[in-house]
């Protein structure tokens, strides 16, 4: 097995952990994700339920990620975080500082903002199985609260990294 690397770290915390945290939620509404989840004592965890698991997580952070891009990042983009043109030509001689700019600031605006969408989706799914907390509601504004400035923070560097190497 391949150990986690600055390679596929940003992949991890932007698909993966957002991924799980919805697979979390929709447990309790499947038998199937039960066993991969919460295997009975009995039947320890598999190999495959921890693949399925895996591949069901990465699913749902890409499935994610689209609903960000549509609602997030627009939602960032009226409030004056704007991102340049990118010219691909322009790249050809920042390719590293590019990879580097991604590393360091885009996967984590991708962690914070798919979070702060599998969290809006999670908290009604843990109503409907676990029934209304109202502590809950406060958990989850704070942490909504936090993902929303990550977000933001994170992407308006992105952002200021892509002008500086466009030279715009």
């Amino acid at each position: 097995m391949r150990e986690v690397s600055n390679a596929n770290f940003g992949l991890l915390i932007a698909y993966i952990l957002p991924g799980f945290v919805l697979l979390w939620g929709l447990e309790p509404y499947s038998p199937t994700l039960a066993v991969w989840l919460n295997p009975p004592q009995e039947n320890a965890a598999t190999i495959g339920g921890f693949l399925y698991g895996t591949i069901a997580a990465v699913g749902l952070g890409m499935l994610l990620s689209t609903i960000r891009w549509l609602i997030v990042d627009s939602i960032l983009g009226r409030t004056g975080i704007r991102l340049p043109a990118v010219s691909f030509k322009a790249l050809r001689e920042s390719g590293e500082a590019l990879d580097r700019l991604v590393d360091y600031y885009y996967r984590y605006y991708q962690c914070h903002a798919n979070s702060l969408v599998a969290s809006c989706l999670l908290i009604p799914l843990r109503w409907g199985s676990h029934g209304f907390r109202p502590f809950e509601v406060f958990l989850f504004l704070g942490i909504a609260v936090i993902l929303w400035l990550g977000s933001r923070d994170t992407l308006r560097k992105y952002g200021a990294g892509l002008h500086d190497i466009l030279g715009q």
